[in-house]
């Protein structure tokens, strides 16, 4: 009878010995300063998604308050011909949390219909200097790993995948963004 017991119990608890360790909240930071986060950043990779899909490199994204406290956004990637593309939009903040946006490229005659407007979370922020930044949403289909520089240090990159990995984004998928251009990419 012993021994049925224990088989019994070591039955039961093998699945939870090789049970995957549960995967950390995919949550915001607390609190972005909206001003410090302005400016440029330099994607450098990021999970392959519909509006991107003909962007090969030099993808950047451009970000400056209004003085309604919304955040004008200007994307900007180049194409396999050598030609670029460039993307305006607007975002707000949600529910007064500057770490967690949404962001609308659609003409502002839409703005009142809710599928124009996509999450921009930002899950990862160098806090101290505004170096790096990781941009996520809440169903794991948007990631986007961001530097201000064109290059991003190895290290921080793989800890960052890491973070994204341990959030169960499926960064297998991430596609690596080359910052090549030595041509300033045109403003308009």
């Amino acid at each position: 009878m012993r021994l049925l017991t224990l088989l019994i119990a070591a039955g039961l608890s093998a699945p939870a010995a090789g049970a995957d360790v549960p995967a950390r909240p995919n949550t915001p930071v607390a609190a972005v300063d909206l001003a410090r986060y302005a400016g440029t950043w330099y994607e450098q990779a990021h999970l392959p998604m519909f509006f991107q899909r003909k962007c090969v490199a030099d993808t950047t994204a451009e970000y400056s308050v209004n003085a309604d406290g919304t955040v004008a956004v200007v994307n900007r990637c180049r194409h396999k011909d050598g030609s670029f593309d460039e993307a305006r939009g607007v975002a707000r903040v949600v529910d007064g949390r500057t770490s967690t946006l949404k962001v609308r490229f659609a003409p502002q005659w839409l703005s009142w219909l809710p599928m124009v407007w996509g999450d921009y979370w930002v899950i990862a922020l160098d806090e101290a200097d505004y170096r790096w930044a990781m941009v996520g949403s809440p169903g794991r289909d948007y990631l986007w790993i961001l530097s201000r520089e064109p290059q991003l240090d190895p290290q921080i990159r793989g800890r960052l995948i890491d973070q994204a990995r341990a959030m169960a984004y499926p960064v297998d998928k991430l596609v690596d963004t080359p910052q090549r251009s030595q041509d300033p990419m045109p403003r308009s």
